[in-house]
C-alpha cells in the first residue's frame, strides 16, 4: 500500500484543487473573462485554491458562500478575502436552489466565468485525470502496478477524473464524505468516458456528514500521525484512511494487491476544530 502525497504539491492551492482549477482557469481566460466565480462552504478550500489562483492569473474572483451575512468570518473565508475575492452569502437554508438559479441564469455571462462548487464538471474531470496521468508520467508507468486507487468523494470530480486515466485492470474505491448522497453514483458517472468504469462507492465512512467527525475518527488522526507524520483532515482524508484501516482490518482488500491511497491534500476543515483536539 502507498500514499500519493497530493498534500505537498503547494502551500496554498493544496492537493487536488489545482488540477480541477487548471483548465477552468485557462477556459476563463481564453473566453477573455475578467472574473471567475464559484460556490462553496465557510470552511472551503475550493475558495481559497480559486481566490488564490485567478490571482495568480490575472483574474478577479467571487466566491458564493453557505453561510450568512454578519456570521463571524472563518479563516478560510478571511485567508480568500485576502487574495483579492469578493464574498456573497447566498445563507443556508437554500443554497443548492439559489447556487443552481445563478448557474442557469449567468450560461450566457461574458465577463464572469462561473465554476461548480468543487470544480463539478467536465473541466473539473479532465483537470483531475493529470493527477494520475502527470504523476506517471513521473514516474515512468508506476501507476499501472496498482490494482487498486481509493480516494475521498465529495462532489465526485476528481474521482471521475481518475477514473478516465486508469486502465482497465484497475478498479477506484471512492469513500463519499457526504451522509446520505444517494445521488453521487450518477453525478459521477455523468463525468466519466467509460460508462462500465470498474469503480465502487463505499457509503458507511461518512462519520456523520460533510464536515462532520468522531471521537474514533479525531483519535485515528492523531494515532496516523504519531506514526507516519502525514496530516489528515476532518472532512476529506481522514475519513479516507480511517477507511482503508477499517477495509484492512476486515480482509476487504485480495491478498498480494497493491493499493494506492489518494491523499487529496487541504487541511481548512481542521480549523473548525478547537485548539488542541489534533497533534498537528
Amino acid at each position: 500500500m502507498d500514499c500519493l502525497r497530493l498534500d505537498h504539491i503547494h502551500p496554498i492551492v493544496s492537493g487536488n484543487k489545482w488540477y480541477k482549477l487548471r483548465f477552468y482557469i485557462q477556459a476563463a481566460i481564453e473566453s477573455n473573462a475578467t472574473s471567475i466565480a464559484s460556490f462553496g462552504g465557510p470552511y472551503s478550500n475550493h475558495l481559497v485554491a480559486l481566490a488564490f489562483t485567478a490571482k495568480q492569473n490575472g483574474l478577479q474572483s467571487r466566491g458564493y458562500v453557505r453561510s450568512n451575512e454578519g456570521e463571524p468570518i472563518t479563516p478560510s473565508l478571511q485567508e480568500a478575502i485576502d487574495y483579492g475575492m469578493d464574498l456573497v452569502y447566498l445563507g443556508r437554508t437554500h443554497f443548492q436552489e439559489r447556487k443552481n438559479a445563478l448557474l442557469n441564469a449567468t450560461q450566457n455571462e461574458t465577463d464572469v466565468f462561473f465554476v461548480d462548487e468543487g470544480g463539478y464538471g467536465t473541466f473539473g474531470a479532465k483537470g483531475a485525470s493529470t493527477i494520475l496521468t502527470d504523476w506517471n508520467g513521473i514516474d515512468g508507468n508506476k501507476l499501472h502496478t496498482y490494482d487498486t486507487l481509493v480516494c475521498a468523494v465529495g462532489t465526485g470530480t476528481m474521482m471521475a477524473g481518475m477514473i478516465n486515466a486508469i486502465s482497465p485492470h484497475q478498479k477506484i474505491i471512492g469513500i463519499p464524505v457526504l451522509k446520505n448522497e444517494e445521488s453521487i453514483g450518477a453525478e459521477i458517472q455523468e463525468l466519466i468516458l467509460n460508462p462500465h468504469a470498474n469503480f465502487e462507492l463505499l457509503h458507511s465512512f461518512h462519520q456523520g456528514g460533510y464536515a462532520k467527525t468522531s471521537a474514533a475518527q479525531i483519535e485515528f488522526m492523531n494515532a496516523f500521525w504519531n506514526a507516519t507524520k502525514i496530516p489528515t483532515d476532518i472532512v476529506y482524508t481522514g475519513k479516507v484512511f480511517y477507511a482503508v484501516q477499517q477495509l484492512l482490518k476486515n480482509n476487504y482488500f485480495l491478498p498480494n494487491s497493491k493499493v494506492l491511497v489518494i491523499h487529496s491534500g487541504g487541511l481548512q476543515g481542521n480549523r473548525s476544530l478547537a485548539k488542541g483536539v489534533l497533534n498537528f
